[in-house]
């Protein structure tokens, strides 16, 4: 049995390697702009921090400099043009939703990422099909670490807060769990950011793979 009766996961750094498509996208648009292309390595740690990170990183600007709503609006416009060229499945994530599915324990995700990009990825990647609820950080007019998203997706699985555990790669996913109620879990695979350390984070657990995680959430499996 799992430990938990639903388990939430975050998806670009958690489920989802999409760092090279995004990275991808800001650096076609370095390129437009007449600014060398950046080492995807460099660009990775702020993955999770969607465009507001990427751009921040990529271009020294904040969502207040008079450039950014055109830069942003291109970059998304690039990105959903090569979403899952590159995009990948973690290793190990299949076999840990097949057990999850196959003991009867419901999964969803919930995301940052505009919900249309979301279901894009999902889509794209086969998982969309399979999870039993998609939020976005547009879905319900908060976004993470706010704990409304995470509580609506409990809601349509019909699942106690309490009684569900959160994976993600980011202080605000663990913020956010924890506001919600969860049970969290740190994923050191993830983008982490570059703020305070995931040790300090102060989640639940700390994973540093898909094996791992397996058996946390499947504790009488050997």
């Amino acid at each position: 049995m799992s430990a938990w009766r639903a388990v939430l996961f975050d998806l670009d750094g958690t489920l989802v390697d999409s760092a090279p498509d995004l990275a991808g996208a800001v650096n076609e648009l370095l390129l437009e702009q007449g600014r060398p292309a950046m080492a995807v390595s460099d660009l990775r740690p702020m993955v999770g921090a969607g465009a507001r990170g990427m751009l921040g990183l990529a271009f020294g600007i904040t969502p207040d400099h008079a450039d950014y709503e055109v830069l942003k609006n291109r970059f998304l416009e690039l990105y959903r043009h090569r979403i899952v060229q590159e995009s990948r499945v973690f290793e190990g994530v299949w076999e840990l939703l097949d057990a999850l599915e196959g003991h009867g324990t419901p999964w969803g995700i919930v995301t940052n990422k505009f919900s249309g990009l979301a279901e894009l990825v999902t889509r794209g990647l086969g998982l969309r099909e399979r999870t039993g609820v998609l939020i976005g950080g547009d879905t319900t007019g908060f976004a993470k670490p706010h704990p409304e998203p995470l509580l609506a997706a409990a809601r349509h699985l019909g699942v106690p807060p309490e009684h569900c555990l959160y994976v993600g790669d980011d202080l605000r996913d663990i913020q956010a769990g924890r506001a919600a109620g969860m049970q969290t879990a740190a994923a050191s695979w993830g983008y982490l950011g570059m703020g305070e350390a995931i040790d300090a984070w102060g989640a639940d657990h700390l994973i540093h793979d898909l094996t791992q995680l397996h058996r946390l959430v499947f504790p009488t499996v050997r």
